[in-house]
């Protein structure tokens, strides 16, 4: 995962946003991923690119033994100890990438709005089937790729600066895609949706679910996010080791 997230003026814009004020539900698709997570009663949790470890205080509440959150921010990790520092969990400064991933140690592994910073995931779905406990869950919830070829990742505006359209390009050449966010150029990685789910399943996955975020009817209200429903932000996915 890069680390714009240490940028000092990154951080604090990234803490304004709902989903960093209020949690899991200002997230507008936490009504979808919530669902998906398997029962966590006396579990092993391990989440990949943590945040704020909100992710790691609901498997806390939901009965985990054990959860454990990692993130390459040092800021990040400072904030989720803060404000998510629950009995039973442990946060760690560490990548995605270089963790050690345990054989057979992990019964769900969660990753949220992280894996779009991943070069090779194809190696990171083989590690996450490796460190899982046989008939583990892996829980991951990522940029689309609709959204992540999508040309600035904004959309085209009209005279009178409304949303006209989403442009999108080179969409079958995966690789590096700069984009503008929070006031700083953040750097993301663009992946088919064949490379993302052939990739679970040639990692010995079983697909159980897969889901296109929308927003709930509750939130359409808010400020653009009826804009959410002209094109899919995020693909979530259930996949379990066989």
């Amino acid at each position: 995962m890069n680390n714009e997230y240490d940028n000092e003026g990154f951080f604090n814009q990234y803490a304004q946003m709902p989903r960093s004020r209020d949690g899991l539900t200002a997230a507008g698709e936490w009504h979808q991923l919530k669902p998906l997570f398997p029962a966590l009663q006396g579990k092993s949790v391990l989440d990949l690119g943590c945040g704020y470890g909100w992710h790691c205080r609901f498997a806390a509440e939901q009965g985990a033994e054990r959860v454990l959150g990692i993130d390459l921010s040092e800021k990040m990790i400072s904030e989720a100890k803060k404000r998510n520092g629950e009995p039973g969990i442990e946060y760690r400064v560490c990548g995605i990438e270089e963790y050690g991933y345990p054989e057979n140690t992990w019964d769900c592994v969660v990753s949220n709005l992280a894996l779009h910073y991943i070069e090779d995931i194809r190696q990171i779905f083989q590690k996450a089937h490796h460190t899982l406990t046989p008939g583990g869950i892996f829980l991951l919830n990522m940029e689309h790729p609709v959204f992540t070829a999508g040309v600035g990742q904004d959309w085209l505006y009209t005279e009178a600066g409304v949303p006209w359209c989403w442009p999108v390009d080179q969409y079958f050449m995966p690789g590096e895609r700069k984009t503008h966010f929070l006031g700083c150029d953040v750097r993301k990685q663009h992946h088919t949706l064949t490379q993302i789910l052939m990739g679970l399943l040639n990692s010995g996955f079983t697909l159980e679910a897969v889901k296109e975020a929308e927003p709930p009817v509750e939130m359409l209200d808010l400020p653009g996010m009826r804009d959410e429903l002209r094109r899919p932000m995020m693909l979530l996915v259930r996949a379990r080791k066989t």
